[in-house]
């Protein structure tokens, strides 16, 4: 039986009443799966003796000899203080509400004693001790070489209030003893050998009850590779079925492709006839990097087009469906993955399809719309925009256009799935800043093209999007089942923006710098993590105080205009525009301008509270700046109540500008779940590995768990 087979609750284990379980079930342990699956998050190792002499450097552990006692306090405030020796040192145990001690550890007794002591008082004294008398009486000095009864290894687990370490240990404990030496392995017996695991029976015990450290550093190294190695199966397993091949094939292809010498002429060569025509518009070269993900994304559409029209075919005999594309397109804020995007549109435009593109805000949204028009519309491509804020005369022609496939190209946010959405013919659904969206929103709009025909059923062409880089071990492990492809490139002409930081009390130096840069005709972003002061943290800046600070105080001869996530739709639509065209100098603004504005001749971003924000936040905000070809700057002015983790988020946006850098680090400070999103999307619940820990780990799991499907599909 497998662990998660086993769906015994915690209180049906002998010895273990309701109120025991009713303080598990508050930890979410309800079975013994549950249970046997929480695993130590540390260990105490009372295998060592650490005398009291050395209380500095380590928890104590010691035999000591009791050699009196003192009460303090009064009443029921009276307290118990025994006094021990170990021979190195004197010390003195402080019982709260222990005062049974006495009798317990009657003086002259010998006792093994075991926790953290700290000079208080012209004493050295530990108030969060565990004693346990070993002998009546004895010479101290017998036991220096002996091991005390009380030596192991102890588990440290996560806790509830109520629930005591030995409780939890006891209950463990009688898991393993009803159903421990019951428990098959999850992994092939040929990969525990190869790895030289230990079985699934045998890390359990070792990782609950280890006899020494190094016991429960194996039992852990077995349970993250296994952790690791079934998510990857189940990774490659999806890509089996929507691709027709495990990902190693297609990661090969992929390195193939990266290192191929692809020549522009090579690339012009391969495109559609819409795709020509806007190839051979466009006022500037694309890059590289955006013409191999180009490349490699047409290959994809020219394949799952091509199988979509042969699926009653004698080729499709093969039990599964036809391929379908399912990319993610990563690459630095501002490197050009919409115009990749767009021509992936056209692709799938001149094959008769049609493509959604699905963005989180209308800000976005309609930032994609608008360039879309200026840039596909000349083609004759027929592109919409589409929003839950659209009237309803406009709304209804365009749902009944979208249906009658006269629309080629649908922008939009939500409404793009909502339920009286239908399109004649969807093809390819982009999903921009894919993190932002749910695993039910992200199938909400693929379901909107699937197609079944008789026993076969195609899926439309995903296509998303980040401008969040990926560490490559998360992308590996949450979207393994993808194809990947990068724009690393910058376009030509863009220079690296300088970041400086700057301590609050020293605004007025940053507000200096900004103000040569409005004198030289650039403009200017000022963000703050809060609207206004109303019912939130007073020591916080609001968008609207310093509106009015800045406009009337700093930059009276400018003109300042005010966003935030209340502004009505077409006033904010409008006080855009005039930020784009030049009319407004300065935009004072909450994190809503994190993504939909792109104006070439802003240089100045200016956070501050920057300490407030998150790192991959910050680096989204200060990619606002930078889009055209003058220098610009990113000023991050933080509090004087910083936290580590603060400073290593600023450290690390100051030394860098490489948004790959910075997901790395990003992924060490706060973990997979938060960089990525993929805790509210579903994607990823490891439980003992760690990502930013275990790469190495998770790169063999990975090539082990395809490697060993590959040998199935062939037997």
């Amino acid at each position: 039986m497998k662990l998660s087979e086993i769906e015994t609750a915690v209180e049906g284990l002998q010895g273990v009443g309701p109120s025991t379980a009713k303080l598990f079930s508050k930890m979410g342990i309800f079975t013994v799966a549950d249970l046997l699956s929480t695993y130590p998050r540390d260990y105490e190792d009372r295998t060592k003796k650490i005398p009291l002499s050395e209380y500095k450097t380590a928890k104590v552990h010691t035999v000591c000899k009791v050699t009196g006692y003192e009460w303090f306090g009064y009443g029921r405030m009276k307290t118990l203080k025994i006094a021990v020796t170990d021979g190195t040192a004197q010390a003195w145990l402080v019982a709260f509400n222990r005062p049974f001690l006495q009798k317990s550890l009657p003086e002259g007794s010998l006792v093994s004693v075991t926790g953290q002591f700290i000079e208080k008082y012209g004493q050295l004294q530990s108030s969060a001790f565990d004693a346990v008398k070993i002998a009546d009486t004895g010479d101290i000095n017998d036991w220096q070489n002996k091991t005390a009864p009380d030596s192991a290894v102890l588990p440290i687990y996560p806790l509830t209030e109520g629930l005591s370490q030995k409780v939890f240990r006891k209950t463990v404990a009688l898991a393993l003893k009803q159903y421990g030496m019951g428990i098959d392995d999850e992994i092939p017996q040929e990969i525990i050998s190869e790895r030289k695991l230990l079985s699934k029976k045998h890390a359990l015990v070792y990782v609950h009850v280890p006899a020494t450290i190094s016991q429960a550093k194996e039992a852990r190294a077995t349970l993250i590779y296994e952790e690791l190695y079934l998510f990857e199966q189940k990774m490659a397993l999806r890509a089996l079925e929507h691709r027709g091949t495990l990902p190693a094939d297609s990661e090969k292809k992929q390195l193939q492709n990266a290192t191929s010498s692809l020549t522009k002429e090579k690339f012009a060569a391969s495109l559609s006839p819409k795709q020509k025509q806007l190839f051979e518009r466009l006022e500037f070269d694309l890059t590289r990097d955006q013409m191999q993900s180009i490349f490699e994304m047409n290959a994809e559409i020219d394949r799952s087009q091509n199988e979509n029209n042969s699926m009653e075919n004698s080729a499709w005999n093969l039990q599964r469906n036809p391929f379908s594309m399912q990319r993610l397109l990563q690459g630095d804020v501002g490197s050009g993955k919409t115009l990749a995007a767009f021509f992936v549109c056209l692709r799938v435009v001149d094959y008769g399809g049609q493509c959604a593109v699905l963005a989180p805000t209308e800000l976005l949204a309609r930032q994609h719309a608008d360039n879309a028009a200026k840039r596909l519309g000349p083609l004759g491509v027929k592109v919409a925009f589409l929003t839950a804020n659209i009237k309803s005369a406009g709304r209804e022609n365009l749902l009944k256009a979208l249906k009658t496939g006269d629309i080629d190209i649908v922008i939009g946010t939500h409404a793009l799935f909502s339920h009286n959405t239908n399109y004649k013919k969807l093809q390819l659904a982009v999903i921009d800043e894919q993190h932002r969206f749910g695993v039910a929103q992200r199938e909400s709009i693929v379901a909107k093209g699937r197609v079944s025909e008789g026993k076969y059923t195609h899926t439309p062409d995903v296509l998303m999007m980040s401008a969040t880089p990926i560490p490559q071990t998360l992308a590996l492990t949450v979207f393994g089942d993808l194809d990947i492809s990068t724009i690393r490139t910058m376009p030509e002409g863009r220079k690296s923006i300088k970041t400086y930081l700057s301590v609050m009390g020293h605004e007025a130096n940053v507000y200096e710098a900004v103000r040569k840069e409005l004198q030289a005709g650039r403009q200017a972003y000022f963000v703050y993590p809060r609207i206004s002061e109303e019912n939130q943290d007073k020591s916080l800046k609001s968008a609207q105080e310093m509106f009015t600070f800045l406009s009337n105080k700093v930059y009276p001869e400018y003109k300042c205009a005010l966003v935030h996530g209340k502004t009505e739709e077409t006033e904010q639509n409008a006080l855009l525009d005039s930020f784009r065209d030049g009319t407004t100098n300065i935009l004072v603004a909450t994190t809503v301008v994190e993504v939909g504005v792109d104006v070439p001749n802003a240089t100045c971003m200016v956070i501050e509270h920057a300490d407030r924000f998150g790192l991959a936040e910050l680096h989204q905000l200060r990619g606002r700046v930078g889009r055209g070809s003058a220098q610009s700057y990113c000023f991050l002015i933080y509090g004087k109540n910083i936290t580590q983790t603060g400073i290593e988020r600023l450290k690390a946006l100051h030394e860098t500008t490489d948004g790959f850098k910075i997901a790395e680090e990003d992924l060490k400070l706060r973990g997979p779940g938060e960089v990525s999103g993929t805790v509210q999307s579903g994607y990823l619940t490891l439980n003992i590995a760690d990502l930013a820990r275990d790469k190495e780990v998770l790169k063999t799991a990975r090539l082990d768990a395809i490697s060993f499907l590959q040998k199935q599909q062939k037997i």
